[in-house]
């Protein structure tokens, strides 16, 4: 660039030539090949004379000065004086390389030039010859035109010539045909259906020309083109018969396969011949505008219309039976299909598919006509009324079956099928309605089940024979067995479909489970009632009523089974209200079963009772070994009480018992008269409530549950009618209070009475003293006393005293004055 490397002057040149190029008659460095004419300033570098001229002395300065800051940059030390002759010779060297280069280039550009002027002379005279020529080829043509017209008639005679040469040629053919027509005849009822259609062939073929020639020279003689139809009429009787032997064994395709697949391959070949045919005929009507009659047959496309209506009937046709003659009509009508769906697809695979040329697809078209079929028979059935298990029936075979290995996932059809790509056969509103359906028919018929369920167990409970016992020798009933078979029957149906319908028909079953307790509840109470109302009616009321308390326990194992076998873990809390309510009704009609057998047996010990605390009962009455006996004998029958449940009761049994003793005394039946009496009753209670004791220990053995608690009730009891000191009473009756804190006036007057030596005043002082004290119970004590009621007070309260006595701190938590309460008392 401007004759030098980079620099300061070099960047001057170069910012001088983009001003060059920037104004028309500006200083350029460099002229450029990419200038814009003659005369004017380039897009980058001037190339007109003018700014050559202006530029060339500017240019030659900057040269020198460049030269001179090379020369100056190569000598700078002293010692580089020496190497001047030899850098002299490398730069003369590198200017004789530069001009050798410019030589050898223009040279080059010259020898072009010379070359493509030549060549554009030759062109300039090949033009001028060619031009010649056509003025001569123009001359001609138009001397030739009266000739051409003059040949018209040889044209038409020409024309006369081919169709005669063509009826020559067909003469043969035209005058045999009656017997050709006989002979295509025998051979199509002897089943040699690729000679009778060659002989066709040939028929069509003489028609055919015959008829193009005469269309050819007159198309619009259609006189003597019907007359060659009609001759040729017997022609297309003979083309519908054989088409009809051939669609014959197109809907026998998969058996002819079986037994003569060459008969299967010769109708193919011949539906082959047909389509060229066409195909020929339709090419030439493009040209000519002519087509045969009857053309083109399409022969193909029937075959496979064909085939298609025998796939559909073939599948309507499997339903051999109706609901009303076999309730399992659509499962054998759905099995039937699904068998011969499988084989048909099988025998076309392996064997129609080699039958048939491979651009027919002969597989993959089959299969979209057994779908489409399928489909078509699916969406009838959909639209008929189905009943539940026929719903089931279709949705299991439509969502599963149809995909599973037993149909289209068949490993013998892979990878031909693919079961992903297959389309739904029903759509899923369809699927949707006929589930909703499904879920509507199968609640009634839950409740339904159910209510006849429960009315065969009610039946049961008026039997003379005891109820069955379980492995374990538990009563039972079949209910809940029956129940929940019914429940696991149609989850697992559901489970067929999908896990939603699953989960939808649990639900439904613990929904309507709940509503059926609630009635199982109403009818075990009725059932307590009825027995109420005659004791020795139902004989085995006790038998079957534990019966009805262990089927509380079955229902409850049974949910949990079918909650943990076919409910997800995430719809756990979704059902959790519902079945705590279920185990709330379950515990509430075990308790009143329980409750009604207690009652049963207090029933029995009523007589036993009241003689308890009455003049008899202390005169030696067995009143309380009686009781204890009767309840043992009882309780003999309850050990067939499932454990859950027989462990409340004895628990139960044993709070009544105390309940009722506790009860006699509290009915004052007897008032002791002297302390001789009152030791005797009070030793004697000491006794019975160690019998009571000794005998619900041995009922609970094995349940680990404190059972003497409620016994030592009346042994405090003993103890307050025990006492000799009557000044000490306060105390006694104190402590019982602060032990049992539910006990009321009511109670202490009644126990007083019974004593026998409380004056009133005295029965007055302690229930005042002991109303004013505060109370402070056991967390752990269970109420007792407030189930038991006196009939009447023998000692009235004094209202509205508010006297501070003795007995009203024995209540306080203060327990150094509790004991200097005490000492005083004793000292008094």
């Amino acid at each position: 660039r401007g004759g030098g490397g980079g620099g300061a002057a070099g960047r001057a040149v170069r910012v001088r030539g983009r001003a060059c190029a920037g104004a028309p008659g500006a200083v350029s460095a460099f002229p450029s090949r990419g200038g814009r004419g003659p005369g004017k300033c380039g897009s980058e570098f001037c190339r007109s004379p003018p700014c050559l001229r202006r530029c060339r002395p500017e240019t030659d300065r900057e040269a020198v000065a460049t030269a001179v800051q090379r020369v100056a940059g190569m000598l700078q030390r002293p010692d580089q004086l020496d190497k001047v002759e030899q850098y002299r010779r490398r730069e003369a060297r590198k200017k004789a390389s530069v001009e050798a280069r410019l030589k050898a280039a223009i040279q080059s550009q010259l020898d072009g030039v010379r070359t493509g002027l030549s060549q554009l002379h030759n062109a300039l005279n090949d033009v001028k010859d060619i031009q010649l020529s056509l003025i001569d080829v123009n001359k001609d043509w138009r001397q030739s035109i009266n000739t051409i017209e003059n040949l018209k008639d040889v044209k038409d005679a020409v024309v006369q010539h081919s169709q005669l040469a063509a009826a020559v040629e067909n003469l043969k053919n035209i005058f045999s045909v009656p017997e050709i027509v006989r002979e295509t005849h025998d051979l199509i009822e002897r089943g040699e259906l690729l000679q009778a259609h060659r002989k066709l062939m040939d028929l069509e073929c003489s028609r055919d020309n015959l008829m193009y020639e005469q269309y050819r020279m007159d198309s619009k003689n259609t006189h003597d083109m019907n007359l060659i139809h009609t001759y040729f009429g017997d022609m297309q009787k003979l083309s519908e018969e054989l088409a009809k032997q051939l669609w014959m064994v197109v809907q026998r395709s998969l058996v002819t396969v079986r037994r003569d697949p060459t008969l299967l391959v010769s109708v193919v070949r011949i539906i082959e011949r047909e389509e060229k045919i066409d195909r020929r005929m339709l090419d030439r009507k493009k040209q000519t505008g002519f087509i045969p009659p009857g053309r083109p047959k399409k022969w193909k496309e029937k075959m496979f219309n064909i085939l298609e209506r025998t796939v559909s009937t073939r599948i309507e046709g499997t339903q051999a039976d109706t609901r009303e003659s076999d309730k399992m009509w659509l499962v054998r009508h759905l099995e039937i299909i699904r068998k011969y769906v499988l084989d048909d697809l099988l025998v076309a695979k392996t064997l129609l598919d080699q039958c048939f040329p491979p651009h027919y697809d002969i597989f993959n078209r089959l299969l979209n006509m057994y779908h489409q079929a399928l489909a078509t028979r699916m969406q009838e059935l959909a639209a008929e009324d189905l009943e539940a298990n026929e719903i089931v029936s279709l949705l299991t075979w439509v969502l599963n079956t149809y995909t599973s290995a037993e149909m289209m996932g068949n490993s013998e059809l892979s990878p031909e099928v693919d079961v992903n790509s297959l389309d739904a056969l029903i759509s899923q509103n369809v699927v949707d309605q006929l589930l909703n359906k499904y879920m509507s028919t199968l609640t009634s018929n839950i409740i339904g089940w159910l209510r006849k369920a429960l009315e065969t167990d009610k039946k049961d409970w008026i039997k003379e024979t005891e109820p069955e016992a379980d492995q374990d020798g538990y009563y039972q009933t079949t209910l809940p067995a029956i129940v929940f078979q019914m429940f696991e029957q149609n989850l697992q149906v559901a489970a067929q479909i999908n896990e939603d319908l699953k989960t939808k028909v649990l639900i439904l079953c613990l929904q309507q489970m709940n509503s059926f307790l609630t009635r199982y509840k109403d009818e075990a109470q009725l059932y307590k009632e009825d027995h109420l109302r005659n004791r020795q009616y139902p004989q085995c009321y006790v038998q079957y009523m534990i019966a009805v308390i262990n089927n509380c326990q079955t229902f409850k194992e049974s949910i949990i089974s079918l909650k943990r076998k076919y409910l997800k873990s995430d719809m756990e809390d979704t059902l959790s209200i519902s079945h705590a309510n279920m185990d709330a009704t379950l515990d509430i009609i075990a308790k009143e079963g329980c409750s009604s057998l207690l009652d049963e047996v207090f029933m029995d010990l009523e007589p036993h009772l009241n003689e308890l605390m009455t003049k008899k009962w202390l005169m030696g009455s067995n009143a309380v070994g009686t009781i204890c006996v009767t309840v043992e004998d009882y309780f003999n029958d309850f050990a067939k009480i499932k454990k859950p449940y027989k462990k409340t009761m004895t628990l139960e049994a044993h709070r009544r018992v105390v309940v009722e003793y506790i009860r006699a005394i509290m009915l004052k039946r007897i008032s002791f008269k002297n302390a001789e009496e009152r030791k005797e009753g009070a030793e004697r209670m000491i006794k019975e409530a160690e019998q009571f004791r000794f005998l619900f220990k041995k009922l609970a053995a094995g349940s680990g549950e404190d059972t003497e608690g409620l016994c030592d009730i009346i042994e405090a009891i003993a103890e307050v009618i025990k006492l000799t000191d009557p000044s000490l009473l306060y105390l006694e009756v104190s402590t019982l209070v602060s032990k049992y804190p539910d006990i009321r006036d009511d109670h202490i007057a009644a126990l007083l009475t019974v004593r026998g030596d409380a004056s009133r005043d005295m029965k007055q002082t302690i229930i005042e003293t002991l109303d004013q004290g505060p109370s402070q119970p056991n967390p752990n004590y269970v109420p007792i006393f407030k189930e038991i009621t006196v009939p009447t007070l023998t000692v009235p309260k004094l209202l509205n005293v508010n006297k501070i006595g003795f007995n009203s701190f024995l209540k306080t938590q203060d327990t150094e004055f509790y004991f200097h309460s005490i000492f005083r008392l004793i000292i008094k």
